[in-house]
Formats: C-alpha cells, sequence, structure tokens
C-alpha cells in the first residue's frame, strides 16, 4: 500500500515512449493529414460544452485515458454513436493505428489528443465528461516511480471536476499492487462512490466491455484482472 508522504505534485509531466518503430507510409500520411483535423488543441480556449465538439446530435462525452491500440475505444464508439469520445495517447505509433481505423470505419465521434491527459482534464470544462475509462495503465512498479501513476490525489481531484454528477471512473489493471493503490485512492475521495456489491462486480468485467490486445496477452500470462467502477457523487 502507498506510504504517508505526498506523492502528488502540481503540474505533471508525461512519463513513457512518444514514438517506436518508423511509421508506414499511409500511418504517417493520416498522422500530416487526418490528426490535425481530429486533434484537440488545449492552448486554445474550451468550448462551453465538450459536445459541440463533435456531430450534431451528440448528446455525451466520454474519455480513455491510454488508448493504447485502440481497441476498446473504436468498439466504444462504433456501439454509441450518439456519444462523442475523447482518446488520449502520446505514443505516436498508437495515434496511427486509430487513425488508420476510424479512416476504415468511417467513424465521426472520436477527437484524439497527443499529450498528457492531466493537462486535458485540466482543459475541459466541469461536469462535462460522462465517463473516463484507464484500461490497463503503466503500473510504474518501482517504489521510486509511484509519482509517475495515473492514480494520484490531484488527478482525482481533476476527475472529479470534470465528470458530470453520477459520471464514472473505470479502471482495469492485471497489477494487483497497482488495483491495490487504485483502491486505496480512490476510497479516501469522498467525491466518489466504488460501485461494487459483490466479489464479482470487480472480478468480471462489465457487460459489454472490449478486451484489448494487452488484456488477451495478460491472460495467457496467467494474470487477472480488476474492473472497477467508481461513481462521481
Amino acid at each position: 500500500m502507498p506510504d504517508n508522504h505526498n506523492h502528488d505534485a502540481p503540474s505533471r509531466s508525461f512519463f513513457g515512449r512518444r514514438k517506436g518503430h518508423k511509421l508506414r507510409p499511409h500511418h504517417a500520411s493520416l498522422i500530416e493529414d487526418l490528426l490535425p483535423r481530429l486533434a484537440l488543441d488545449i492552448g486554445t480556449p474550451a468550448p462551453a460544452t465538450l459536445t459541440a465538439l463533435f456531430p450534431a446530435g451528440t448528446n455525451a462525452v466520454r474519455l480513455e485515458i491510454g488508448f493504447g491500440g485502440g481497441e476498446h475505444l473504436l468498439a466504444e464508439a462504433a456501439a454509441s454513436p450518439d456519444t462523442g469520445f475523447i482518446g488520449c495517447e502520446p505514443y505516436v505509433n498508437g495515434m496511427a493505428k486509430i487513425l488508420a481505423q476510424i479512416e476504415a470505419r468511417g467513424l465521426s465521434n472520436i477527437r484524439l489528443f497527443a499529450g498528457d491527459a492531466a493537462e486535458l482534464l485540466a482543459w475541459v470544462p466541469p461536469q462535462s465528461l460522462a465517463r473516463i475509462d484507464l484500461i490497463h495503465p503503466d503500473p510504474w512498479p518501482k517504489r521510486r516511480h509511484w509519482k509517475r501513476r495515473f492514480v494520484q490525489d490531484a488527478t482525482i481531484a481533476a476527475m472529479a471536476r470534470a465528470l458530470t454528477a453520477h459520471g464514472e471512473f473505470r479502471f482495469v489493471c492485471d497489477i494487483d499492487d497497482y488495483t491495490s493503490w487504485t483502491l486505496w485512492h480512490m476510497q479516501g475521495a469522498e467525491d466518489f462512490l466504488w460501485l461494487a456489491e459483490c466479489a464479482d462486480d470487480w472480478r468480471s468485467p462489465w457487460p459489454g466491455y472490449t478486451m484489448t490486445r494487452y488484456g488477451a496477452k495478460a491472460t495467457r500470462e496467467g494474470r487477472k484482472a480488476s474492473y472497477l467502477r467508481f461513481q462521481r457523487i
């Protein structure tokens, strides 16, 4: 469990890789041409309502932090065309992959942010997100790196500000230490209620959950994920 030292900082830096292998020509062209049309610019004021960023008829907006290969985000966007989705991913190769799928599937309800989710949360209007998903985040297992984990008191407060009343923060992780860390921090947050009523509520994915490639790999390697849901109160 966490010690009593304060691991939160007034501002966050991005920790992790931004670029991997060389992009294929088509992926590179998508980064150059399609990404600017879908990317959020947090250097400009946020709209009064986030639904204004999406096609007419959008009635709610959700955020996925660190979408990786995009499997979960793409499935959610396809299943809920009346909802706008913001995907946050600083890893360029992951961004290229999801752009290719957005183009191939003709999805119009996804916007992207290639930067730090904490900065994005500070930019969005208060009570503007219906849900925030954090699926298999980097656990930063070494004690000296705990401050790099996304779940911290400061980011929990930022999520509480950004979520609508009864909005949800959903967390999936196959690393027991990070799951315990998240529970410890979230149960100490007065703005959130853990929705689990029995063990199956956190041992099993919620209905309609799309397994990511990382989640499938964890299962093959014998690691069991926990599925946590917290409601903004």
